[in-house]
């Protein structure tokens, strides 16, 4: 499956003829540099798992994986995280200046709606795609979340429920549309879209549990960015509100209530069940 995504992410940068060299440049630079693709896998997945042709929803996860660039793009940016490494290199803004990057971004944001709305077919559910990511990636989303996050640096929060109502929209939302998206590719019913959004809160909140303890215990150099940045943030993280055994207890807890959610699937839903016990294994 990766290889399909990294493939089709080439294909979609090259067609567009009439962009920049430059910001092009910049745009292939965030794009293509690797990753775990975990939001463009789990497209393609829940389609497989409701019956669909993972072939049609390579486009919605190219869209997904492009809307979660950017986030990268703009998150790095001084005004924001301030970092100087990503997926083990520098970051967008450190080899193209913060203007190139932020336009990069932008360009991977709107470049992903069109997608959506020019190659989901029928258009009803391309309608229903692009509706579903910009809710997933908005100001009640992925943007809101990080804003709060924000916030959190000068006002911390101070419970458990607090801090996972922030990463419920800035890492969970995204992830949940990931998902509900390759439903809606292969025209789920409504009910299989509540139980794989249920999965998809549950695997976020999974996720953002291990990076943080990946910021605690990890390496630069295997995590491919830098570590130890939520303490120098003064963050309030997982392993400093529970400590770090009980917060990977927390996320053991959240990967079996994911793969409960998914029980009627069925054997459909195995390859998703197997990819969210990997998230508990994972090093980068």
């Amino acid at each position: 499956m990766r290889s399909e995504i990294e493939a089709a992410l080439a294909r979609y940068l090259e067609l567009e003829p009439e962009c920049p060299a430059q910001l092009r440049e910049a745009m292939q630079y965030s794009l293509l540099a690797g990753g775990k693709r975990l939001r463009p896998v789990l497209v393609l997945l829940a389609c497989e798992a409701c019956g669909g042709e993972i072939s049609d929803a390579l486009p919605a996860a190219c869209a997904i994986e492009m809307v979660h660039t950017y986030s990268l793009i703009h998150d790095d940016l001084p005004a924001m995280d301030n970092d100087d490494l990503r997926r083990g290199r520098p970051t967008n803004h450190k080899v193209f200046g913060d203007a190139m990057a932020i336009l990069a971004g932008d360009a991977l944001l709107t470049l992903a709606f069109e997608i959506l709305a020019r190659d989901i077919q029928p258009p009803a559910v391309a309608a229903a795609c692009c509706a579903d990511l910009a809710s997933a990636a908005g100001a009640a989303g992925m943007v809101g979340g990080q804003v709060a996050d924000i916030q959190a640096e000068k006002i911390p929060v101070g419970t458990l429920e607090a801090l996972e109502g922030i990463h419920r929209r800035k890492t969970g939302r995204l992830l949940c549309s990931a998902l509900t998206l390759g439903a809606r590719i292969a025209q789920a019913e409504e009910s299989t879209l509540h139980s794989l959004r249920e999965y998809g809160e549950s695997l976020g909140l999974a996720f953002q549990i291990i990076d943080d303890l990946l910021d605690v215990r990890g390496n630069e150099a295997t995590v491919g960015k830098g570590v130890n940045k939520d303490a120098a943030h003064g963050k309030l993280t997982y392993p400093k509100l529970l400590g770090e055994e009980a917060s990977l207890e927390r996320a053991r807890e959240l990967v079996e209530h994911a793969c409960r959610s998914i029980a009627p699937l069925g054997a459909e839903g195995q390859r998703l069940k197997t990819l969210a016990h990997f998230v508990l294994e994972r090093d980068r």
